[in-house]
């Protein structure tokens, strides 16, 4: 299949919409869970609400870094849709598009952005099998109004490496989870107790 008949977004305009709308609530209200189904299959390696992300927040001005792992196919999906610039190192990019969560580099390794200009960090994608199964947290911090507890399967070193992130705010990485249809926001505002 070529690459110009593999599918973007069907409605450009009013799914970029839907989907920028749920990842602001996602990052306005950590760790809860919203739905993001304006693709049903892209034929590619990755879940359909993280390609419907990337078709949302990147375009001509950002430089992307991919973690080893993505197929030639899919950067070339990103090229034709976005426009987007990819980096060799990952604390150049503006997003960081992860394929396995297992060997994502230590978060040190990306751009937290400076004291005056924080705004310029990476932004992680990360996908995650479901919601269920890894160690069990409860995230603190703004936007959180009760218990909210989740468990999605990422490696514990992932958690350690959170707190040095959220301890250097305003600097510091964001990150979106995403499931098949579902994304979940963890900003750099919030930490957790076990």
């Amino acid at each position: 299949m070529r690459i110009t008949q593999l599918p973007g977004l069907k409605n450009p305009v009013h799914d970029a919409q839907d989907t920028f709308r749920a990842l602001l609530a996602a990052m306005a209200q950590p760790g809860k869970v919203f739905d993001l189904e304006v693709l049903k299959d892209t034929f590619l390696q990755v879940k359909a609400a993280y390609a419907a992300t990337c078709l949302t927040l990147l375009d001509l001005e950002t430089q992307v870094w991919l973690q080893p792992g993505f197929t030639n196919e899919f950067k070339a999906w990103l090229l034709f849709h976005t426009g987007c610039s990819f980096v060799s190192q990952p604390n150049l990019a503006n997003f960081a598009l992860i394929n396995d969560v297992e060997t994502i580099p230590e978060l040190s390794n990306f751009n937290w952005g400076t004291a005056e200009r924080p705004e310029t960090s990476t932004t992680l994608l990360i996908p995650v099998e479901n919601w269920e199964g890894g160690q069990s947290i409860k995230l603190i911090g703004p936007g959180i109004l009760a218990n909210q507890q989740i468990s999605p399967k990422l490696p514990a070193r992932f958690w350690d490496c959170w707190k040095a992130n959220h301890q250097a705010y305003p600097q510091g990485i964001d990150v979106f989870l995403f499931t098949e249809t579902q994304v979940m926001g963890l900003p750099r505002t919030v930490t957790f107790d076990l």
